[in-house]
C-alpha cells in the first residue's frame, strides 16, 4: 500500500473549492477498517466550509436475505457477489448526471440487517457524493466500471488486530455470540478483507486510522 496519505481535513479543504459540477468521492477499505466513520468525518468537515455532502454506501446494494437464500449464499453475507453489483454502477451513473432533480438511494439498516430501498435522497443541492465500500476498486466487471465514475477513490487502513476486534464486537452488537462473531470475522470478513486490502494498490490516496 504506497498510495499517499490525506487526512480528512486536507480532503475536505481540497473538495471545497468552487467547482462547477458534483464530485464523487470512493472511500474503499476492509470490513471494520472505518470507512462510515471516515465519511461522517468528512461530511462534517465539509459542512463546517458550506459544504453539502451525503453518503451513499455501496452497503445499499446487498442482496437482501431472501435473495441470498434463494442463491445459497446467506453463509457468507458480505462476499462480493452478495452484492447487486450492476445496480450500484448504474446508480453512480445517475449521481454523476443527474443533478437536476433528487436521485434517492438505497442504505443499509444495521439492526435489521437489510438494505432499504429508497433511504436516503441525494438533492440537486448536494455537492459532494461520499460513497463507501469494500470493492470499489475490484478489476471485475462490473466493479472495474466504479473509479471512471468517482472523481477519486481513497483507502482506509486499519491496525489489522484493531480492525478485527471492532468486526467481533459489530457483530455482537447485532446479535451473535462471541463464539459466532469470532467465526464469522475468521471465515467470512477475512476472506473479504484479504481480497479488498489485494486492491490498495489501485487507489489514489490513503486515510490511515
Amino acid at each position: 500500500m504506497s498510495a499517499p496519505e490525506v487526512t480528512v481535513a486536507q480532503l475536505a479543504t481540497e473538495l471545497a473549492q468552487p467547482t462547477d459540477r458534483r464530485r464523487l468521492i470512493g472511500l474503499v477499505g476492509a470490513p471494520g477498517a472505518g470507512k462510515s466513520t471516515v465519511a461522517g468525518e468528512l461530511i462534517d468537515a465539509l459542512a463546517a466550509q458550506g459544504i453539502t455532502a451525503v453518503t451513499v454506501p455501496m452497503d445499499g446494494f446487498h442482496l437482501a436475505d431472501v435473495s441470498l437464500r434463494r442463491l445459497g449464499r446467506l453463509d457468507r453475507k458480505g462476499a462480493i457477489d452478495t452484492f447487486d453489483g450492476h445496480g450500484y454502477v448504474a446508480l453512480l451513473r445517475r449521481l454523476r448526471a443527474e443533478s437536476d432533480h433528487t436521485v434517492f438511494a438505497p442504505g443499509f439498516d444495521r439492526d435489521l440487517e437489510q438494505p432499504l430501498a429508497g433511504a436516503i435522497a441525494v438533492d440537486p443541492e448536494v455537492q459532494v457524493v461520499i460513497t463507501e465500500g469494500n470493492y470499489l476498486l475490484v478489476d471485475a466487471d462490473p466493479w472495474n466500471q466504479v473509479p471512471a465514475l468517482l472523481d477519486e477513490v481513497i483507502y482506509v487502513h486499519l491496525d489489522d488486530g484493531e480492525r478485527r476486534t471492532r468486526l467481533r464486537a459489530r457483530h455482537e452488537q447485532f446479535g451473535k455470540t462471541p463464539a459466532q462473531a469470532a467465526a464469522w470475522v475468521d471465515t467470512v470478513d477475512q476472506p473479504n478483507a484479504e481480497s479488498v486490502e489485494s486492491t490498495a494498490i489501485a487507489a489514489g490516496r490513503m486515510i490511515i486510522r
